[in-house]
């Protein structure tokens, strides 16, 4: 797999989203079998692997340390934190800067490593300046505990607010040909700073493969129940944006998860897209999208089918979108 840079380091320029694998979509497979996608993933040549506190509620980077925990030189380990799970196991968001040191001491034990590559910042706590939690992301820096600072689901000024109290090495973010937000300012942020930007859910949680059809059965553990570009009417309207986008998937030689993903590198060097599965062949046809090239006709055909303005509904429903502090469309 080509490589691409995080501060220098060279990672592989598809990394690997292990959060499919203990909950997102559901409770995910059992531990034997994800186990077994995550050692395949290091041999197919993902070599940055991306998991977080919440996944799970600590279960995933338990599965991450435990499966591949022996490998740890193959790989460029990420995880997050500032969104975990309250003592009734319901989601909480807290930046308090004693939260995120004792966080990252719990990650480093279900991890079962001395030191985290790349740690971020899962949500911004609204109570909490964006300076104040980044300062303890710095002790951690300083304390050898982590080697970089990241941030998630943030804007253009917030960066820049994180980066002049400590260099900022990501921003993870979604972006997809669905999800455009970073393009309003963010993408060019991280250019001129020198952020890499880390794309999450590339393929649009399974929209952008072609192969979900029905929303109406997912599992009540399915993030995309709430969604409203996933509830049947907005769907319905979404889908006919495919048969365009499968031809043009044909017309590339690719699958129509590939072509998502292959769009993302071609967007730009500074882009590593993170698609995660529970399933070996997902897995492998997400790595194949490596080899992919697309003419600068069919990424202009591309750009102007699945966009802000052609995409029914929004990413989040209000509760979700209130987590968020990025720039949005008016």
């Amino acid at each position: 797999m080509r490589q691409r840079e995080i501060v220098g380091n060279k990672v592989s320029a598809i990394g690997f989203g292990c959060m499919n694998l203990s909950s997102g979509y559901g409770p995910g497979p059992d531990e034997a079998y994800g186990a077994r996608v995550l050692n395949e993933a290091l041999d197919a040549g993902y070599s940055f692997m991306d998991t977080a506190t919440v996944y799970g509620l600590g279960k995933n980077e338990q599965l991450v340390g435990k499966s591949i925990g022996h490998r740890r030189d193959e790989f460029f380990l990420a995880s997050k934190c500032g969104l975990r799970g309250d003592a009734n196991g319901n989601r909480e968001i807290n930046g308090r800067p004693e939260v995120i040191l004792e966080s990252c001491d719990a990650s480093l034990k279900r991890l079962g490593v001395e030191q985290i590559d790349l740690y971020y910042l899962h949500r911004m706590d609204p109570n909490v300046p964006i300076e104040d939690t980044v300062g303890a992301f710095a002790q951690l820096v300083d304390a050898g505990k982590i080697r970089y600072v990241g941030l998630s689901e943030i804007s253009a000024d917030i960066l820049r607010r994180a980066n002049a109290v400590h260099p900022i090495a990501a921003v993870q973010n979604e972006y997809s040909l669905w999800t455009r937000n970073p393009e309003i300012a963010l993408l060019d942020t991280c250019r001129e700073l020198g952020v890499t930007f880390v794309a999450f859910s590339p393929v649009a949680r399974q929209f952008l493969t072609g192969k979900l059809q029905d929303v109406t059965n997912f599992h009540p553990q399915d993030i995309r129940v709430t969604m409203p570009r996933f509830q049947p009417e907005a769907y319905s309207k979404n889908l006919e944006l495919l048969e365009e986008y499968a031809n043009l998937a044909q017309e590339t030689g690719c699958t129509m998860a590939q072509l998502a993903i292959a769009w993302l590198l071609e967007r730009d060097e500074n882009i590593i897209p993170i698609p995660g599965t529970t399933k070996l062949e997902h897995m492998y046809e997400n790595a194949g999208a490596d080899g992919v090239r697309i003419s600068p006709e069919v990424m202009q055909c591309l750009d102007k089918l699945i966009n802000q303005n052609t995409v029914v509904g929004g990413r989040y429903d209000d509760r979700a979108e209130a987590t968020v502090f990025t720039e949005n469309f008016t």
